[in-house]
């Protein structure tokens, strides 16, 4: 059993060790693997894991002994379904292993648009604080959240964490999901997704990129928002249409956004959020705590063991 890792350092920069995954079959492990390698290194495995490189249908036609594709992240769409469900490969990948960093992280960037921690730590660093005339000072205005509103799009595991917290900080909540949740919690309403957009002072995103949602955050969804609002993305890059979010802040429509993924990671030097008034961009780390990354690998271990058994979990659905 011959067990490849195409672009195994972002999950394991060499903090975590792979020896689970070598007591199962020959494990090869590569930091990264380019489009044009993909064959090669894939050829004879049985078992081909992959986080964000894209495996086309060409791609996995290719692969002459592979059975078994796990992705090692939640989202699935570096893996050709289409393809894949003509074909007897079973795709699997990780879910719910982040939800507690991912709600960690959201809440760093909430407190970092409502705070400016950094952006005030900064300016004392740069003597403004030894040259004030008072004994304090704040540059932006400072938001409390207690009573504010906060709209969640998207009630799966990362949202219900978001919202356990929010009602911690004393927040009113709206959610929007594809169904209906039975039984929310006090304090937790359900919305329709326009009157969520225009109700809410903060918008948490925590939904699947599919043909539905990708561009739902457009210049008609911003012009819905508060013009103290802010935005918070920490799901899919895609489902912002960059260019409407950065004119939003640059016209001063919303308050401000941050967000852990764009469009295209690592992004183009031209990309508009990078210079766009009041945003925050952090690498796309929210997920990568090393509890995160642990339990991710456990996962994934799992989900080989319970394939070669013949009982298969995490299986992606293939529609």
């Amino acid at each position: 059993m011959k067990i490849v890792v195409l672009d195994g350092h972002t999950l394991n920069p060499g903090d975590l060790s792979w020896e689970k995954f070598s007591e199962i079959g020959d494990l090869q492990v590569y930091d990264r693997t380019a489009p044009e390698e993909i064959l090669e290194r894939t050829t004879d495995a049985n078992i081909v894991l992959t986080n964000k490189t894209v495996l086309t249908a060409e791609n996995i036609a290719a692969m002459n002994k592979v059975e078994y594709i796990g992705v090692l992240a939640t989202g699935v769409n570096v893996v050709d379904l289409e393809y894949t469900k003509t074909t007897g490969i079973t795709v699997t990948n990780v879910p719910g292993y982040s939800g507690s960093s991912s709600a960690q992280m959201v809440f760093a960037l909430i407190l970092e648009l409502t705070n400016r921690v950094g952006h005030h730590s900064q300016t004392v660093t740069d003597g403004k604080w030894s040259e004030s005339k008072d004994f304090c000072y704040w540059d932006y205005p400072l938001v409390e959240l207690e009573g504010i509103t906060l709209g969640i799009v998207g009630y799966g595991g990362i949202g219900k964490a978001v919202a356990r917290i929010a009602l911690a900080f004393g927040m009113n909540i709206l959610i929007y999901n594809r169904s209906v949740p039975p039984d929310l919690p006090e304090g937790i309403t359900y919305s329709d997704l326009d009157n969520l957009i225009q109700r809410s002072d903060i918008i948490s995103l925590h939904c699947p990129l599919t043909p539905q949602t990708k561009g739902m955050i457009n210049k008609d969804t911003l012009a819905q928002m508060k013009q103290t609002a802010y935005l918070i993305n920490t799901s899919r890059g895609p489902l912002i249409v960059e260019n409407d979010l950065a004119d939003a802040l640059n016209e001063g429509r919303i308050a401000g956004a941050a967000m852990d993924v764009l469009e295209k990671e690592p992004p183009e030097k031209s990309c508009p959020l990078l210079t766009a008034e009041n945003c925050y961009i952090t690498p796309h780390f929210a997920w990568a705590t090393l509890a995160s990354r642990q339990r991710l690998m456990s996962i994934a271990v799992e989900n080989i063991k319970s394939y070669l058994a013949g009982n298969p979990q995490n299986v992606v659905p293939r529609k």
